[in-house]
Order: C-alpha cells, then sequence, then structure tokens
C-alpha cells in the first residue's frame, strides 16, 4: 500500500527500531503494554534542579501543615513530575486514607495508575471520585507547569471526567470512554477542554462507526477557538474536518511530545479510514520516542500495537 508524502515525512524523523534504552539515572516505574520496562528519561540538569527544588518547597510546605489536604497532594504532583509515579501512587494513597471524601486524591491518583499502566485501576479511581463530585459546585485546578499565559485551563470534574475517558478508551472500551467524554462536554468551560476533550470524543465516535456522530462533535470547532495550550488537538481536528492538510499538520513535528500526540491523531485517523499500514507505521515511529512514554499518546498508540499482537 502506497503511503502518504506526509507520511513517509513522518517516518523519517524516527529511528526505524523502537528498542532503545533512554540514557537514565532513574528507576523503573512500570511495566508498558508490550511487556517492556519503562523508565523515565532524565530531565535536564537545569529542570532536574527547578523540579527538585519545587518538591522539596512542597515537602517543606506539608511538615508546615501536616493536615492539609492541599499540601499532601501537592507534593504527590511534585513526584510525579519527577518521574516518581511508584511514589506519587503511594502519597495519594495517603491521601485517600486522611481524606476519603477529598476526589482529588482520586482524580490524581488515576492519572498516574494510567502513567503505570493499571487501567482497570484508573478506571476505579475515576469513577469514584465522580461518585464524590456529582452534585458539587466544580473548581478551577491549578497547573503544576503553567502554560505560557499562566492561565489554568481545566478544573477537577472536567479532569476526573477527561481521564476517565482516556482510561476506558485505552482498554478498548469506546462505549465508556463515550459517554465520559459527552459528560465532560456538558461542563466545558473553555475552547483548551473543548478541543481536548473532542479530540478524543471524535476518535472514539470513529473506532465506533458513528461517522455521523463524530461529524456533528466537530461542528464546533473552527479556526477562531481561543486556544492556549492545546493547540495539536485543535490542528488534528481542523484535520479531520478537512480544513487544514494532513502536511500542514505533521509541518515541523520531527519527535518528542510533539510527534507523540500529532502521530497518534494522524495514525488513527489512518485506521478508521482503511489505511491500517500507514497507521501501523505511524504508532511505531511514536513508540520510538522512548522517553515520551508517560505521553497520553504513546500509551495510546502502544494499546493499539499490543491489541494486534
Amino acid at each position: 500500500m502506497m503511503l502518504t508524502t506526509a507520511l513517509v515525512a513522518l517516518m523519517a524523523c524516527a529511528p526505524a527500531t523502537d528498542n532503545r534504552q533512554p540514557e537514565t539515572d532513574q528507576r523503573q516505574e512500570a511495566t508498558s503494554l508490550l511487556g517492556t520496562p519503562l523508565v523515565p528519561a532524565t530531565p535536564s540538569p537545569e529542570a532536574k534542579a527547578r523540579m527538585e527544588q519545587q518538591l522539596a518547597d512542597a515537602e517543606a510546605a506539608l511538615a508546615a501543615a501536616p493536615d492539609s489536604a492541599d499540601a499532601l497532594i501537592w507534593v504527590g504532583r511534585r513526584q510525579a513530575y519527577l518521574g516518581r509515579y511508584g511514589d506519587a501512587i503511594a502519597t495519594f494513597t495517603k491521601g485517600i486514607e486522611r481524606f476519603p471524601s477529598d476526589a482529588r486524591f482520586y482524580r490524581h491518583r488515576g492519572h498516574r495508575y494510567i502513567s503505570t499502566r493499571q487501567l482497570a485501576k484508573a478506571v476505579d479511581d475515576f469513577e469514584k471520585a465522580v461518585d464524590l463530585t456529582r452534585g458539587t459546585p466544580d473548581e478551577v485546578e491549578s497547573d503544576g507547569q503553567p502554560n505560557a499565559q499562566n492561565i489554568p485551563t481545566s478544573t477537577l470534574q472536567t479532569n476526573i471526567w477527561y481521564h476517565l475517558g482516556l482510561a476506558h478508551y485505552l482498554r478498548g472500551d469506546f462505549d465508556q470512554a463515550a459517554r465520559a467524554y459527552a459528560e465532560d462536554l456538558k461542563i466545558n468551560p473553555n475552547d483548551d477542554n473543548l478541543v481536548a476533550v473532542t479530540h478524543w470524543a471524535y476518535m472514539t465516535a470513529r473506532r465506533m462507526g458513528r461517522e455521523d456522530e463524530a461529524t456533528r462533535l466537530l461542528a464546533p470547532i473552527t479556526k477562531g477557538l481561543d486556544v492556549i495550550e492545546n493547540d495539536a488537538y485543535h490542528r488534528l481536528l481542523l484535520m479531520y474536518k478537512g480544513e487544514v492538510a494532513e502536511a500542514e499538520v505533521l509541518k515541523s513535528v520531527d519527535e518528542g511530545l510533539g510527534l507523540v500526540t500529532i502521530g497518534y491523531g494522524v495514525g488513527n485517523w489512518h485506521f478508521y479510514n482503511g489505511r491500517k499500514d500507514e497507521a501501523v507505521a505511524v504508532w511505531r515511529k511514536i513508540l520510538a520516542q522512548e522517553d515520551q512514554w508517560p505521553a497520553f499518546g504513546y500509551v495510546a498508540a502502544e494499546a493499539e500495537i499490543a491489541r494486534m499482537r
């Protein structure tokens, strides 16, 4: 089967094999859905020093206020940003034991269960978080690593539904994923949330063969949306609408998180349009970006290849 010109360019951007081990001084944190060890890449010295200082500050804040749920949450979040997912899960578990009615601990532990490929546990945590937040006011969720405008773009409840949908999606339970994304879109606080949720909801609908539903989901997506940090999802959605060419979406995306995020969407687009060879080629190139294994697009590509085995 002939590959598109844009796809050939994408394939040239990454090594042909996916069995390299990243250079790192960190420990194995998980096992991939393909059975390989997952070790966080070592950040740059500057980034590592900054994140370690942020963790130290969070630990100091917790020591000063040991009964603070907020302080405990930030210790877990800072551990996770350093790739210490096991430590973060343990911290959030401690938070659940001490603050069992605080949905935030389930939300954050569920996220890190996704990172460590414990998808059934993630579903359980997010469903518990849904129960705890049902009928309560939503709240803005502060960013651990702020965007360029330093404007948080997500809320507690949108994050719970978004990650619940993702956990179902990664397990191949598209019906439950669609239900979660529909709930998220009912809240929809801003355009960043709109494009992120619509991207996964659209792919879910296409994987279920619901093309009319997929088309309806794209209706609110326009070039004029005020998107701060989810530009990759926005461009992919415009590609799905036929308003941006595949080559334009892939332009300047050659490696790293950009390749993983854009690549999974492009690969999936090929897959449900009957071009399986092209899809698999892109997904395998994503898996060559080994230091990006915590990224959702990477986990999704991993799940696709695992299901084909």
